[in-house]
């Protein structure tokens, strides 16, 4: 499942050079992904993160939450540790970069096919930094995206019906809990750790 038609086949082509796989079904989007997933009852499904209609995050949920034996890889391009945290709670098995070479690939769907977790070292290594991290809470997130947009805390207090008050209150323990010296670096620790994204 990857919303780029090049990416499609050349995993196609990869996988399908090997005598002991096959692909069943591509998808486009999130909610084609868990169309098909369901429908064929692949050994793996490999995900990527950012696709339209249902992101990775949420389409590997909903298979979990239907079928939850499914096995799925996430590849993706996104590295930070809030997306690596959020996938695998959502139940991925794997989560490799899309410049992972190929025969680590093909022996990490080998791997899942058998239920086995496979996380590369730096993946390891940034879900490690999440997990000892202090959470933002979900007004908090709220007031981030906000705050990308170039919000002030006025308009932010407008647009989530708070007081500019609690909006300043939000702000010190966003900047307190990313290590952030000012709202630009908070919106750009966000974003490198995945916590929030840029919507195109």
């Amino acid at each position: 499942a990857d919303d780029h038609p090049i990416v499609r086949e050349g995993l196609s082509a990869v996988i399908c050079d090997q005598p002991d796989m096959a692909v069943v079904a591509q998808a486009a989007t999130g909610a084609e992904a868990l169309a098909l997933a369901l429908e064929h009852r692949p050994d793996v499904v490999l995900m990527d993160l950012r696709m339209p209609e249902l992101n990775g995050v949420a389409a590997i949920g909903a298979i979990r939450a239907r079928w939850p034996e499914a096995r799925v890889v996430v590849l993706t391009t996104y590295d930070g540790d809030e997306d690596i945290y959020r996938a695998l709670q959502a139940g991925a098995l794997a989560y490799l970069l899309k410049d992972t070479p190929r025969a680590e690939l093909l022996e990490v769907i080998r791997a899942a096919a058998r239920g086995q977790r496979r996380l590369p070292p730096e993946v390891a290594a940034r879900l490690m930094e999440r997990l000892s991290a202090q959470a933002l809470t979900e007004r908090e997130v709220e007031v981030l995206c906000l705050m990308a947009r170039g919000k002030s805390n006025k308009a932010i207090g407008a647009e989530l019906f708070i007081g500019e008050g609690t909006v300043k209150f939000h702000v010190n323990n966003i900047l307190g809990k990313l290590g952030a010296s000012d709202r630009t670096q908070a919106v750009t620790v966000a974003l490198q750790r995945g916590i929030i994204h840029l919507e195109p």
